[in-house]
């Protein structure tokens, strides 16, 4: 499994950062559409969405407004606001009665779909802005030090559960090592990435991108624990689905995308 996990890694990770560094922006934008098509296939394939019902939410929440936006321009910040807000009740619901009172199949469609549909966007809205190439790298490097330091921080230090019943390994010593761990990250990233930043800016920014980073990952395993199931998909052998990978990703994209606009 361990060599498996890190072949998918070493072949996925240079092609994300090949598309994100040298492609053009519309190159990108359809590398975003061909993502986001995957994670509306996710979400249809978590919730059981074959249905003529359930194929018409997947298209009418998520994959119209996810084209019309990449093509005809960004929404107006309350919709990606209020999908994040729509997430973070999931994760409240998961976190008080877990998954004994299952949500109805085409509700859960229902938040997924746009979910995938609005967020996703943000991604090509980040990077194909100017100077969105050395944002959005700070960005994902942001996260995988929240990512990181946390992992490392739960496991040595981790006591207290930080919420059970959505992500049972998640402590709440792992959140904070993980928040620190992103802030030290900032400030020396800022040195090569954005210097004109200050250390103050940066270490705000820093801070909210792992705490969206960390609820992100929480929407995400709320959102599988709702479907019933361990991974969104099999797209990355040893790593699960798209929206396995990209759920710590999503909020902090549309939330650096809105502080530097």
């Amino acid at each position: 499994m361990l060599k498996t996990r890190l072949l998918t890694a070493a072949i996925a990770l240079p092609v994300v950062l090949a598309a994100i560094i040298f492609a053009p922006h519309w190159f990108f934008t359809l590398f975003i559409a061909v993502l986001g098509l995957i994670g509306l296939y996710e979400v249809g394939a978590m919730t059981g969405a074959l249905s003529f019902r359930g194929i018409s939410i997947l298209l009418f929440l998520g994959a119209l407004p996810m084209f019309a936006f990449l093509l005809g321009g960004q929404p107006g910040a309350w919709l990606p606001a209020a999908i994040i807000v729509l997430m973070l009740v999931l994760i409240a619901r998961v976190a008080v009665e877990g998954s004994e009172k299952p949500i109805e199949r085409g509700a859960l469609t229902a938040i997924g779909a746009p979910y995938i549909g609005v967020l996703y966007p943000y991604f090509a809205f980040l990077r194909n802005r100017p100077g969105g190439v050395k944002l959005i790298i700070l960005m994902l490097l942001l996260v995988v030090a929240s990512d990181s330091g946390a992992y490392f921080a739960g496991r040595s230090l981790g006591k207290r559960k930080l919420a059970p019943k959505v992500s049972p390994h998640k402590t709440i010593e792992g959140a904070l090592g993980g928040l620190l761990a992103t802030v030290v990250a900032g400030l020396i990233l800022r040195t090569f990435l954005e210097p004109s930043w200050t250390v103050a800016a940066t270490a705000v920014l820093s801070a909210l991108v792992s705490i969206l980073a960390q609820l992100g990952d929480l929407g995400g395993s709320a959102l599988k624990r709702s479907a019933g199931v361990k991974d969104s998909g099999w797209i990355f052998p040893g790593h699960g689905g798209l929206i396995d990978r990209t759920c710590s990703l999503v909020f902090a994209a549309v939330f650096t995308y809105y502080w530097v606009k």
